[in-house]
């Protein structure tokens, strides 16, 4: 098994988030491309403002690195159409995955159809582009039976409108790895929840994100039947090694 294969090594700070100037989480972002490059992993996933200086950076190496951006993050609750241009623009810059914070909060509200929506045409434009499109749910702010259901209806609804052949490009994701939580709970991908989105997303493949912190946690998830796992401890799961407790 070839673990860095099922890793999109992760870096979605902002500078104020990180505590770093403008200039200095640039430096960051290029150092974690640079690492993910060297290390010959699937992908970097980086804010979109970052996507053209990745691409960049790649095509500089000779290297096969993808790179994934995140939409409408880290809550979702933008409308459909911030969701399209923003896609359409990181398309535009060069993207090869889109990651789509799913509107989870419309989902717990009953707002079904617009959820249904955003769904179909946020795929369409990732598939029609040649993308790989995953919607993440953001497991923490779910009940299991909310989770069940969410990642039913992400799988509805582009089994009911894709071409077999596309199933394999779109994801259910579990976390943006950016959501409060209470108490200490956590706020990403356990092994409960993703067995769970296993049993109810397939035959999309599932994206675990948020708290895989080393290489055990990343093998777990892989045997449970994950095709890709979301860390900023990418390098240290790689090495077998055990990174703090964030995302």
């Amino acid at each position: 098994m070839n673990v860095k294969q099922y890793l999109d090594s992760t870096y979605l700070k902002t500078a104020s988030q990180a505590g770093l100037s403008e200039a200095e989480n640039t430096i960051v972002v290029k150092n974690a491309i640079e690492e993910a490059i060297q290390e010959e992993f699937k992908l970097i996933m980086i804010r979109p403002e970052y996507v053209t200086v990745a691409k960049e950076m790649i095509a500089a190496a000779n290297s096969v690195l993808l790179v994934g951006t995140v939409i409408d993050f880290p809550e979702g609750k933008s409308s459909l159409e911030h969701k399209i241009k923003e896609a359409n623009e990181a398309i535009a810059n060069g993207a090869d995955d889109l990651d789509f914070v799913c509107n989870y909060e419309a989902f717990k509200n009953g707002e079904i159809d617009l959820v249904k929506q955003e769904i179909l045409f946020g795929t369409q434009i990732g598939l029609a582009n040649n993308k790989t499109v995953k919607w993440i749910i953001e497991v923490a702010a779910l009940t299991d039976k909310e989770i069940i259901q969410l990642s039913a209806l992400i799988k509805n609804v582009v089994v009911s409108n894709f071409q077999e052949e596309d199933f394999s490009s779109v994801f259910v994701k579990s976390s943006t790895g950016f959501y409060k939580t209470e108490n200490g709970q956590p706020n990403g991908a356990t092994v409960p929840t993703i067995i769970i989105m296993l049993e109810n997303a397939s035959p999309l493949s599932v994206k675990a994100a948020g708290g895989v912190r080393s290489f055990k946690d990343a093998s777990e998830m892989i045997l449970l039947g994950v095709k890709r796992i979301g860390t900023s401890a990418a390098k240290a799961i790689a090495n077998g090694e055990n990174a703090p407790n964030q995302y």
